[in-house]
């Protein structure tokens, strides 16, 4: 049964779209996927999906002016969810393969993932697995955020090399462990919503997630 809640997927050649699209059906969201610009700079709610490099995605985004109409939209208050590689679009800068300038919408870098535990193993990279969400030390809780029907040590699926580093603490909101290696897995600020992790892959506590970015 649809609500009355449309999220606008951004489509710019690179993400999975498909899945994403789904995981909002599911929770009766009205789904709009579009590659086109007026209809971004119209979006009631923004859903920034993305797989694969940095570089490439930045681009893809710049050569159809994705960016500026973001940044546009974002400051008028839209709320935007940024999804794995989406939601490092949302940092200053990237240096994977290279160095490469995000949106800025959130104070850091993105940064590879460590490739020792604490202890000094070697770990797999990229990160690929499910791992559980815990509070970062800045927040006492998740109320009010999209992790607000969420529990600490629910289990989501990561699949990734590099993550969001931010500036300010504040801003992290979640993070997970890998070989004791805090991992950074949800951003906020203001109406900016980013997880490093696949909501839509992550079953019901997933599409929970993505039930309270549409109460945003």
């Amino acid at each position: 049964m649809k609500n009355n809640k449309t999220v606008t997927v951004i489509d710019y050649g690179v993400g999975n779209l498909l899945s994403v699209s789904r995981g909002f059906e599911a929770i009766g969201a009205n789904v709009v996927v579009t590659s086109s610009l007026s209809k971004i700079k119209k979006a009631e709610r923004l859903v920034l999906p993305g797989v694969g490099a940095f570089g490439k995605g930045m681009q893809e985004l710049k050569n159809r002016d994705f960016d500026k109409a973001i940044i546009d939209v974002i400051s008028e208050g839209v709320p935007i969810l940024g999804i794995c590689l989406g939601m490092q679009f949302l940092m200053e800068t990237s240096n994977e393969f290279g160095f490469h300038q995000g949106l800025g919408l959130i104070p850091g870098n993105v940064i590879s993932i460590p490739k020792k535990s604490i202890g000094g193993d070697d770990l797999t990279v990229p990160h690929i697995g499910w791992n559980a969400l815990e509070v970062s030390s800045f927040h006492s809780s998740w109320q009010g955020t999209i992790l607000g029907s969420t529990k600490a040590g629910s289990h989501v699926y990561f699949v990734h090399s590099y993550m969001s580093n931010p500036t300010d603490s504040e801003h992290l909101l979640a993070h997970c462990f890998y070989g004791g290696n805090i991992i950074t897995a949800v951003v906020l600020k203001d109406n900016i919503m980013g997880c490093q992790f696949h909501p839509e892959k992550s079953g019901s506590i997933g599409l929970e997630i993505l039930k309270k970015f549409l109460t945003i």
